[in-house]
């Protein structure tokens, strides 16, 4: 009877088992090659009109912390500037990107719609915005944005941006560590980088990465049906509305009106994005909910008691004036009615109001 040949299990395990270990530190030595990176979009699959951001399933979207991956899907990653485009960049927070809005009912949709021509070419807008309210979130977008020929930029921002605490409190932030370290240190700021998690050799192991390289690959899965309905968060049916009646809270954060808000604001952020693009830059204070409810003599809404709101505007606008600034103040621009959500995430009506005013300041800029 012939003999057949063994198969020895702990042999082969063993194998296994040192061919994993080997990949899993390989990656220790790709780590400057950015995953994210390699993309279906812009390729097999069109370009996202946002950054990706959900968990809802019906949203075929997928939020991520990788900044490359989330440039990769982006529609501005992959369109080749023609000659005649006039390429506005809008950033902000999450009544920038769109929450409970379509990509056509966005500020950067409604501007696209409009047509608008500006400095002798067709304005094209790119949506840039992501939810949480940082300007060091908002500053490293820009700074990993200034390589696809920017011709403005449209920066909206709001006093729950500011506030020095909230810098390193974001996470998009928080996971891109090296990143954020390199804009402190280019454009000189104070933050402290030691408040950051530093990433160290054994971070970068297959293992250890495995969860933004499963978000990488559902990000791509996702794409496919994202494609085909055009879904890319998720709208309920019902929601509940801004807040209208107020507590009688007059502090902001743990401020109150005997503190110095100019002391807690992180205006260095400010003045480093207004010039970071070498392009003209369009800073607007974007609107916000203006409350007539219970306690709406002490407060605007949920965010801002009035001392602190009134405050930031005056420092705003005199920090504008200083620096020749384009600046745009919308702040009570839309109804209390045309508010959604949050005292600052708009109808698609409110931000029709929205775009009229900036279209205006866009095209004033150019002549």
């Amino acid at each position: 009877m012939e003999n057949k040949p063994r198969i020895r299990l702990l042999g082969v395990l063993l194998k296994a088992i040192v061919l994993f270990v080997l990949f899993n530190f390989a990656f220790i030595f790709i780590r400057d090659i950015p995953l994210g990176e390699l993309s279906l979009y812009n390729s097999l699959l069109p370009g996202r009109e946002r950054f990706p951001f959900g968990e809802a399933p019906q949203a075929y979207n997928r939020s991520m912390f990788d900044l490359d991956a989330m440039f990769a899907s982006h529609v501005i990653h992959g369109t080749e500037k023609a000659p005649d485009e006039y390429r506005v960049l809008l950033i902000g927070d999450s009544s920038v990107w769109g929450t409970l809005l379509t990509p056509e009912q966005t500020l950067t949709g409604q501007l696209n719609a409009m047509d608008l021509t500006a400095c002798g070419k067709n304005v094209r807008a790119y949506n840039l915005g992501y939810p949480f309210i940082s300007l060091a979130q908002e500053l490293l977008i820009l700074d990993q944005a200034l390589q696809y020929q920017l011709d403005m930029v449209v920066w909206l921002t709001t006093l729950e941006s500011l506030p020095e605490e909230k810098q390193l409190g974001s996470p998009l932030v928080a996971n891109n560590p090296d990143k954020i370290r390199k804009v402190i240190e280019k454009y000189d700021l104070s933050l402290d980088p030691d408040d950051l998690e530093q990433r160290l050799s054994w971070d970068e192991t297959f293992v250890n990465r495995r969860r933004e390289i499963a978000d990488l690959l559902r990000l791509q899965i996702n794409g496919l049906l994202w494609a085909a309905t055009g879904i890319d968060q998720y709208y309920p049916e019902d929601y509940e509305r801004a807040q209208i009646d107020l507590d009688p809270d007059d502090r902001f954060y743990e401020l109150t009106p005997q503190d110095s808000l100019r002391e807690n604001l992180s205006f260095e952020i400010l003045d480093a994005g207004m010039s970071a693009a070498h392009v003209p830059t369009l800073l607007v204070n974007e609107p916000i909910l203006v409350s007539n409810g219970l306690n709406s003599d002490i407060r605007y809404n949920f965010f801002y008691p009035r001392w602190a709101y009134d405050e930031y505007r005056e420092l705003l606008a005199e920090r504008a004036r200083q620096n020749n600034w384009n600046y745009l103040d919308t702040w009570d621009l839309v109804p209390m009615q045309e508010y959604t959500n949050s005292g600052v995430h708009l109808t698609p009506f409110g931000e029709s109001l929205l775009a009229e005013q900036v279209a205006r300041e866009i095209q004033m800029i150019c002549k």
